[in-house]
């Protein structure tokens, strides 16, 4: 029996399918292996391939979820390096059943470590609408024992009858408890085959508290030695496409080393599992803004400092550069559009349509230490929030002065991370190339 997974990219996270039905598998044989590169697809929320999607949404809509879970992300990041023991893992997983493949979605974000699911016995578990996982019933699993050197990897282990336990504990009080062991998973890849890799390690959990819905685990994509970037390398990628086009199919998630990683690098620096860099200057076409290098500099203290972040929708500027981003936008705007209020936002909105009223308008480019350039056109620097009007996609930030660089600052991007190069490259691509 293998586990097997279908990434999905829900606005600024990712999910994870589980499924331990093995009908599933037994019409196809996956290549097992320990691939040097593992491509999957990765579908956006509003994305018609997505079991999220609702043709009855309208603009309005997908764009206030696109705020309203940029804000909460925003917030949580503010209090996870502010005010939260390094020991709690990333924000839990809101997660529904995924019908179209039968099996289970999760949360993938960049702060999470330990991959976990629910296994038998279960003495404190939630429902789901498959069977949850028996690890006697599956002839790949084995228990990790006590000298395992990912024991002393793993979240509050500790060593039970010769077996490693753990526990990981969550910001929002929720916990999981079990023991690790190792699997074989089968991932669904970009060209629609299948491929697995043996000896994964995870987290068997038979507690879960506080965790509800039909969630069935979470992968994490962290920098910690126990997650599945490092268990596969020490590099991964992802490409976003146009996400405001719900027919756009060729988001990439990649593992391993084989990662592709090309264009221009900037040094990373990750702390609480979160990437930073060093953003020197924003220009708006050929004019570089009237910014002063220290707001974007982390203090001693905590406050400010530039992050990138594959959970965040929006993109969020301390006031000492969104003050200058927002004066020059709203200078180039007139003649062009109407600046409308919106009270509830805090960025410029303007009456009019993003591809037929902006033909022309400057790009946007935030400035990277060692000449690293992220472009932001007008479908990456406005958010459609109505059929005729459209809103700035930069926003003052919430707390502590932080710079995020969010999903749509990143579209038609591959971001690559090499964790052991302390490193991050973008180029710019359509994401469909990647596929072969």
């Amino acid at each position: 029996m293998a586990v097997l997974f279908n990434l999905f990219l829900i606005s600024c996270f990712t999910l994870l399918c589980f499924t331990t039905n093995t009908t599933s598998l037994a019409t196809t044989s996956p290549t097992i292996t320990n691939p040097n590169r593992l491509v999957t697809k990765l579908i956006h929320h509003n994305s018609v391939y997505s079991p999220y999607y609702n043709p009855k949404d309208t603009i309005a809509d997908r764009a206030r979820h696109a705020i309203d879970s940029s804000n909460a992300r925003s917030d949580y990041i503010w209090k996870k390096i502010q005010g939260v023991s390094l020991d709690t893992d990333d924000v839990r997983a809101g997660v529904i059943a995924e019908t179209k493949h039968e099996g289970f979605m999760a949360n993938i974000s960049n702060g999470s470590g330990l991959l976990w699911t629910q296994c038998q016995p279960c003495t404190h578990c939630f429902t789901q609408a498959l069977p949850i996982f028996n690890p006697p019933e599956s002839s790949t699993y084995s228990k990790l024992p006590c000298t395992s050197s990912s024991c002393y990897r793993a979240p509050g282990s500790n060593c039970q009858a010769s077996h490693c336990a753990f526990k990981q504990g969550y910001i929002d009080g929720t916990s999981v408890s079990g023991f690790l062991g190792t699997e074989k998973f089968t991932f669904d890849t970009s060209d629609e085959g299948i491929t697995s890799i043996p000896n994964l390690v995870l987290g068997c959990a038979n507690s879960v508290g506080g965790f509800g819905g039909q969630s069935s685990g979470i992968l994490g994509l962290a920098a910690d030695k126990i997650s599945l970037v490092n268990q596969e390398g020490s590099k991964f990628s992802y490409c976003f496409g146009p996400i405001r086009d719900p027919q756009y199919s060729h988001n990439q998630l990649i593992f391993g080393d084989g990662a592709t990683i090309q264009g221009s690098s900037t040094p990373i620096e990750i702390l609480a599992g979160l990437y930073f860099l060093t953003l020197e200057s924003i220009s708006v076409g050929e004019k570089k803004l009237d910014i002063l290098p220290e707001v974007f500099i982390m203090t001693p203290a905590g406050k400010g400092g530039v992050m990138i972040d594959s959970g965040t929708t929006l993109t969020y500027l301390p006031r000492g550069a969104f003050d200058p981003l927002n004066a020059e936008v709203q200078r180039l705007m007139v003649g062009l559009v109407e600046l409308v209020s919106r009270p509830s936002y805090a960025a410029p909105c303007f009456n009019g349509v993003i591809n037929r009223d902006l033909v022309g308008f400057p790009v946007v480019t935030f400035n990277f230490a060692n000449g690293v350039d992220l472009a932001l056109d007008v479908e990456s620097l406005f958010i459609e929030t109505s059929p005729n009007q459209f809103c700035m996609a930069v926003l003052p930030s919430i707390a502590n002065d932080r710079t995020i660089i969010g999903v749509m600052a990143q579209q038609n991007y591959n971001i690559a991370y090499d964790i052991a190069g302390n490193s991050v490259s973008t180029e710019r691509i359509d994401c469909e190339l990647l596929e072969s």
